[in-house]
């Protein structure tokens, strides 16, 4: 949702910091792959018990996530190369996230909560593939309650908040966990209609 309708003010707010990635040579490649690497240190960092640090890290590593396609189109660079490397690790960042948070949860002894993990990745990996096959149909993909930007914030919101010291990790996992499944049937349901069209 978030992906549809903000995109425009988002990209304008970034624009400034795109330009100026542009005056210093950083191309959308490089941006892609430095938000990645912020990714996988914040997933550590998660994994390792310093969620507070980790979710601001994986935060930060998503805001790049955007510069880099503000980037690839204000410098007319996009290129199809450049899109499936920016969803390839889009698509690990988040398995690696979900990772992290997992082994944390491991190392606590939490099974529920990390059965919970893996059935939240394994729908967060459905929802692009529903995207991808839609599209290949020449079909709208995108629609649902919660796309990758909303799983980032609620991820990123309750991960950072059990580590200042307030209990949301248990409920943030359940939301988290049901809302990627709502949104699976969602983006299933909205592709098998437009078949029928």
């Amino acid at each position: 949702m978030l992906d549809i309708r903000a995109r425009k003010k988002v990209s304008r707010f970034v624009d400034p910091f795109a330009r100026a990635a542009a005056k210093i040579g950083l191309t959308p490649t490089a941006i892609t792959l430095i938000g990645f690497g912020f990714g996988l240190t914040g997933a550590v960092l998660v994994g390792f018990g310093y969620l507070a640090a980790g979710a601001a890290t994986l935060g930060f590593g998503a805001l790049l996530d955007i510069l880099d396609g503000v980037l690839a189109r204000l410098t007319d660079t996009e290129t199809r190369k450049g899109a499936l490397l920016d969803s390839f690790t889009d698509r690990l960042g988040e398995v690696a996230a979900w990772t992290g948070l997992a082994f944390y949860l491991g190392r606590r002894a939490e099974a529920t909560l990390v059965t919970l993990s893996l059935i939240a990745v394994c729908g967060s990996l459905l929802i692009p593939y529903l995207r991808a096959k839609a599209e290949a149909e020449g079909l709208e993909g995108k629609g649902g309650l919660t796309g990758r930007a909303e799983r980032l914030l609620i991820f990123g919101f309750g991960v950072g908040l059990e580590g200042l010291g307030l209990p949301t990790l248990e409920v943030t996992v359940w939301a988290l966990a049901i809302l990627t499944w709502v949104t699976v049937f969602q983006r299933f349901y909205l592709t098998w209609a437009q078949l029928d069209a």
